[in-house]
């Protein structure tokens, strides 16, 4: 439904320029929930408003729904942006007008019939559950309904595409839930492409079939949430999973391992230790829900360097687990060289 071709973005000011967008490739499939994750800075903006082109790129292709938007017209690319919603941070609505009139706008913009126009402003409100709200104005309602009402317009023209801007940085966690929930829910009952940033792992974790990570603005890594999340090496497994740095010793082994579905039952530390007869710490883990499936990551420490090991290793791996080695790069059988980055992995 989106792609996203070499990319780039540069600004350029008072003689400087700063690359925003430096080469990205990105592909978002029809009726998938996208997220684009990353620090303030690393681009993300820039790219999802290049989607539209809010901002024009400096070179790459865009294509949406087939169509190659920097080789429209403007007439043409007028229709083809009301085929893309948008939804912002800060919600952007007319204080002036109603909650139904700051809906009825796109559509007033477009040349709706007034009979028309009313009706799929009614229509909007009761997908969005702002019914009882539609005579009320923007300094009257929360900021929860402030982003329904947001959506409500953005999905006016009937987009095949949503595009959403840091939608719920600006609402407390609990409004943030029912958001994303409605989100989902119009992702399904609609079959909206949409397309997301933020820098909170936990809407990656609630929606996202999929994801990328951003860094001074370039893609480091994107894939199915699930799959980034058993890839040894994973800057969205390290966000999800918070761990300290290890402590390597040079007498012992520190493992991550990540389990999902079954192996999340299985008492795979306990049988490591019976197994082998010998002592495992436990260092820390978390698991969480993905998409209606356990998946989580433990850290162990085993006694003895890692060759000593090379038995406990494949043992673990056998069992299905994702096994990550600190301190060991190039391990072929699917450990990762995990010694400390430049840059933490997104919060």
């Amino acid at each position: 439904m989106i792609q996203i071709e070499k990319l780039r973005k540069v600004y350029r000011a008072r003689g400087r320029e700063v690359t925003a967008v430096d080469g990205v490739d990105l592909t978002v499939r029809e009726g998938e929930v996208f997220g684009v994750l990353g620090r303030s800075g690393a681009g993300k903006s820039t790219l999802l408003r290049c989607v539209n082109l809010l901002e024009r790129p400096d070179e790459g292709r865009v294509r949406v729904d087939g169509r190659d938007l920097l080789e429209l017209s403007g007439g043409e690319l007028r229709r083809a942006r009301q085929r893309i919603g948008m939804i912002h941070q800060h919600f952007g609505l007319l204080s002036s007008r109603t909650v139904a009139g700051n809906v009825a706008f796109p559509l007033e913009v477009m040349g709706v019939p007034r009979a028309e126009r009313a009706a799929r402003v009614a229509e909007l409100l009761e997908l969005v559950g702002l019914t009882e709200h539609a005579d009320a104005y923007p300094a009257q309602i929360s900021g929860g309904q402030k982003q329904r009402v947001g959506i409500a317009r953005a999905l006016a023209g009937r987009p095949k595409v949503l595009l959403s801007d840091e939608a719920t940085s600006a609402l407390d966690p609990e409004t943030t839930a029912s958001i994303l929930e409605l989100l989902r829910d119009l992702n399904r009952r609609l079959g909206l492409t949409i397309l997301l940033i933020t820098h909170e792992m936990d809407v990656v974790k609630r929606i996202c079939d999929s994801a990328a990570v951003m860094r001074q603005g370039r893609v480091v890594e994107s894939g199915p949430v699930r799959e980034l999340l058993l890839r040894p090496g994973s800057e969205l497994a390290r966000g999800l999973f918070p761990l300290p740095e290890p402590v390597l010793r040079g007498d012992t082994t520190v493992v991550d391992v990540t389990f999902e579905g079954e192996s999340a039952d299985r008492p795979f530390v306990s049988t490591l230790a019976r197994t082998y007869s010998i002592d495992v710490n436990i260092l820390g883990g978390a698991v969480e829900d993905i998409g209606g499936t356990r998946i989580g990551r433990l850290r162990i420490e085993l006694p003895g360097p890692p060759d000593v090991n090379a038995a406990q290793l494949a043992h673990l791996r056998e069992a299905g687990l994702t096994v990550e080695v600190h301190g060991v790069a190039g391990d072929a059988a699917g450990a990762g060289d995990t010694a400390t980055e430049e840059e933490a992995p997104v919060s």
